[in-house]
């Protein structure tokens, strides 16, 4: 990776969708980005300043074993954690499997709570300015029909950072939460539900990756506690 840059900044779920947009917007500033996904076999990413690392987010056991060596590797300071990895299942509660309750726990809450763990102490001791970024949802600020496991795993997320915004207030590290409303993605590849199809049915994943800039670019002793954005006309549609 190159080193003269803006820094380093670590990614979850940065191959696709909205992770893909923002190492794309991140590499073009001039951050060279670690990116962490469970497959990285069709990244649409050639730059010498994106190091992709293959991590299962679901298996808490491995990623657990798998953080300190990748600190150690990093090696210099980090500007920015952000939480964006993702997993959706919709259903009626009774219609989930405790299978499908337990990963979108691990996947949108745990891991980046076990990622945040691992790497808050280098943030802290490294008496830079730093920046945690969750990638939350309007999912997190109301709950939905079909929607128990998915609105707990963000609102968990939401009050998660809310805490961890209190404990790092005397420290240089700034915590934000980005809640996003429908963003036109892979995400509904294996619903039965989509956004409508005009432009103002969805957020593009653009949208949200140019906040991501809007977050880190904030002077220094302001922090952008939370955004929230949505379609300017929401509309969903059943697939067919």
């Amino acid at each position: 990776m190159g080193v003269d840059n803006k820094g380093i900044i670590v990614l979850s779920g940065a191959s696709s969708g909205i992770g893909l947009a923002i190492s794309r917007i991140l590499l073009l500033e001039g951050f060279s980005v670690i990116g962490i996904d469970k497959n990285f076999t069709n990244l649409e990413i050639e730059d010498e300043n994106f190091k992709p690392i293959t991590i299962d987010l679901s298996n808490l056991e491995g990623l657990s074993r798998a953080l300190p060596k990748i600190l150690t590797e990093i090696g210099r300071p980090i500007r920015a954690l952000i939480n964006n990895a993702g997993f959706g299942r919709m259903a009626f509660v009774e219609q989930l499997s405790v299978q499908d309750m337990k990963k979108v726990m691990e996947v949108n809450f745990l891991s980046h709570a076990i990622v945040t763990k691992f790497f808050l102490p280098t943030l802290k001791q490294q008496n830079e300015l730093a920046d945690i970024i969750f990638l939350g949802s309007e999912a997190s600020l109301k709950g939905a029909r079909q929607g128990s496991i998915y609105c707990a795993s963000k609102f968990a997320i939401r009050g998660f950072a809310q805490a961890l915004r209190e404990e790092c207030a005397k420290s240089l590290v700034r915590v934000s939460v980005l809640n996003p409303g429908a963003v036109r993605t892979e995400f509904f590849q294996d619903l039965d539900f989509e956004p409508g199809p005009e432009p103002e049915n969805a957020i593009e994943p653009e949208d949200v990756a140019a906040l991501i800039m809007t977050i880190l670019e904030a002077r220094q002793g302001t922090v952008i506690d939370e955004i929230n954005l949505s379609p300017q006309k929401q509309v969903w549609r059943k697939k067919k």
